[in-house]
């Protein structure tokens, strides 16, 4: 989990040493300056709420207590002011206390997808770090869940937090080496390789799951990418082409429909 003041108001240290997990004493991102950025944006009358929830956290001494109340944040940052790090963060430190698998994979989920979006360095090491110890935590529950061990790889690779990319790697074709049809593991080894410039890798990957699954949109869509970058125009037009009746969204469909008609010029 990620270090963090001792004086923030949110008890997360109480739900640190309920976890009994160390913290890292060099983080240059503290969840203290999350929050703190956040609150920068709602009106005096919010800022009132969540002081007060804040507050309530301190005095409920009881884990189910501080639970409902990490909730109760949760959905306000959610749902009144639509603002993700401080949700996600309240969402997780309910899943440390109640240390379910269930509540632990959800939450690093969420961070894990919002991770590949961020563009602040910064805050995209403390989300993967986020992502990192709830998905580890979840392992523990469950050492054999292959989706986790896949996002966990995903995390390491997307969060930056590997000093090897090979370490994450190795996470997820684990997976792949016990069970080739996991549509996850190959998917996310696919855009490894993408990442990496190993487009032949990433074709290889993207098929196999079109071979498992030849409606899986995303694939076919990647497939096509991958050719265009390759400049192999026929290929990659082809792939659009096999992508258009699995479209829903009308916009996104002229969108590919003119790219083949670009293509094939």
């Amino acid at each position: 989990m990620f270090g963090h003041n001792p004086k923030t108001p949110t008890g997360s240290q109480q739900a640190d040493s309920h976890a009994g997990h160390d913290h890292a004493q060099d983080e240059q991102l503290s969840v203290d300056s999350i929050l703190h950025h956040a609150k920068e944006n709602l009106t005096a009358e919010q800022l009132t709420r969540i002081s007060f929830l804040e507050s309530s956290v301190t005095r409920g001494d009881v884990g189910e207590q501080k639970m409902h109340i990490y909730h109760q944040l949760a959905k306000f940052w959610r749902d009144t002011a639509r603002i993700f790090e401080p949700y996600a963060w309240y969402t997780a430190e309910a899943a440390r206390l109640e240390n379910s698998e269930k509540s632990l994979t959800f939450a690093a989920h969420l961070f894990l997808n919002n991770l590949r979006f961020e563009k602040s360095p910064l805050v995209q090491h403390w989300k993967g770090e986020q992502a990192k110890d709830l998905f580890e935590r979840s392992l523990k529950l469950n050492p054999n869940n292959d989706s986790s061990q896949v996002a966990l790889g995903a995390t390491l690779l997307y969060g930056g937090l590997s000093e090897s990319p090979m370490e994450a790697i190795m996470k997820i074709r684990q997976v792949v080496e016990r069970d080739s049809t996991n549509i996850y593991a190959q998917m996310t080894l696919g855009e490894a390789s993408m990442m990496s410039g190993q487009l032949d890798k990433a074709i290889e990957r993207f098929k196999r799951v079109t071979q498992l699954q030849p409606n899986n949109l995303e694939a076919l869509l990647y497939l096509a990418d991958v050719y265009e970058r390759k400049n192999d125009k026929k290929e990659a037009a082809a792939w659009y082409q096999r992508s258009l009746p699995f479209i829903q969204i009308p916009e996104l469909k002229q969108e590919v429909e003119k790219r083949v008609k670009d293509l094939l010029k």
